[in-house]
């Protein structure tokens, strides 16, 4: 699956470097790498019990919910 992801220049330069080191080209691998021990770390349980949350809202408590969340951060 491709997506954006938002990185800041330091993490972009670091990760170009290590990149370079490894002779690949792009971030996916390293990202990919990144994400698999993060989830490695998580309690024993916890994705699956976050995974059992999809669909937990209606559509409409979402939308409100996702509108709130936007104007939090944007305070």
């Amino acid at each position: 699956m491709r997506t954006t992801v938002d990185i800041s220049d330091h993490q972009h330069r670091a990760l170009s470097a290590v990149a370079q080191r490894r002779g690949i080209r792009g971030f996916s691998i390293l990202v990919q790498e990144a994400l698999d021990a993060y989830l490695a770390n998580l309690e024993t349980g916890e994705v699956e019990l976050l995974l059992a949350l999809d669909g937990s809202l209606s559509d409409s408590d979402a939308k409100e919910m996702r509108s709130r969340i936007d104007d939090v951060r944007s305070t």
